[in-house]
């Protein structure tokens, strides 16, 4: 196989001009061959866990949510071949675990944020079809004082999310068959694949957010449970069982519930900035 290099020459990503700061983005991290031929292989040559909605598959790292450490009882599981090309290189270092997602037609995430404890820099690739994705802030604030923004996730498009968008925004993608663009139209979903970069933190995060940092929250007596991911496959499966699988997470994030609609929403088209 060859080793997939259009991604080598020109890896930078610019940050969108937008609020929530943060959001950094490069269209065409790859060529539309060069997606074909991955989906080929995550269609073809990969095993998925056997359940409905989004499903997921680990590499590198497993974190253990107990500790916020790594898990000593789950090896490390090398990157595979065809994904060493596409590991961002604007960091000094590869990342820690990396997650390949599928999500069938309708499928979504709800709003979270990935642990502040546990990681630092994250990135992600969209491949297959685009989904727009959904930043908010105001949890727990008058509807008047909440916002929201729409990010349009296009095929083959990389997004890192940092500083406030990374740290005090949550981000998740509605679970519905359709999306409705700024224009008025409706885009029907399709299959999409994501793949999502994680590095773990060194140090602590001092970010003092309390509504959503798991470090904020523990200085203030207020832990979250914390399970092991073994623990937390069980629950996978069992929501799964269920119907209920975007019910659960099992890649270290703080779910977040919350009402719609948000108010100050604006749609966001990356290829259009």
């Amino acid at each position: 196989m060859d080793t997939y290099s259009d991604t080598d020459s020109n890896n930078k990503l610019t940050e969108l001009p937008i609020s929530p700061s943060g959001i950094l983005w490069k269209n065409d991290f790859i060529t539309p061959e060069h997606e074909q031929r991955l989906i080929s292989i995550f269609q073809t040559e990969l095993v998925w866990p056997e359940r409905n909605g989004r499903i997921s598959l680990h590499y590198g790292y497993t974190f253990d949510y107990k500790t916020f450490g790594i898990d000593p009882e789950i090896p490390y599981k090398e990157f595979p071949e065809w994904l060493q090309p596409l590991i961002p290189t604007t960091e000094p270092r590869p990342p820690d675990q990396v997650c390949l997602q599928y999500y069938p037609p309708g499928a979504g995430i709800p709003p979270h944020v990935d642990s502040h404890r546990a990681w630092d820099q994250l990135y992600a690739l969209s491949l297959g079809a685009p989904v727009l994705m959904a930043l908010k802030k105001g949890k727990g604030k008058e509807k008047e004082e909440q916002q929201k923004v729409e990010i349009d996730l296009l095929p083959r498009s990389m997004m890192q999310l940092s500083g406030d968008a990374r740290l005090h925004w949550t981000h998740g993608i509605a679970k519905r068959k359709t999306d409705t663009l700024s224009d008025g139209t409706v885009r029907l979903r399709q299959e999409r694949w994501s793949i999502t970069y994680r590095w773990a933190r060194e140090g602590d995060c001092e970010c003092g957010d309390v509504d959503l940092c798991d470090t904020a929250q523990a200085r203030l007596g207020t832990e979250k449970e914390k399970r092991s991911v073994l623990a937390l496959a069980e629950d996978a499966e069992a929501a799964s069982k269920s119907g209920d699988e975007e019910s659960y997470n099992a890649n270290g994030v703080q779910g977040v519930l919350e009402s719609e609609p948000m108010t100050l929403t604006t749609d966001i088209n990356p290829s259009l900035i």
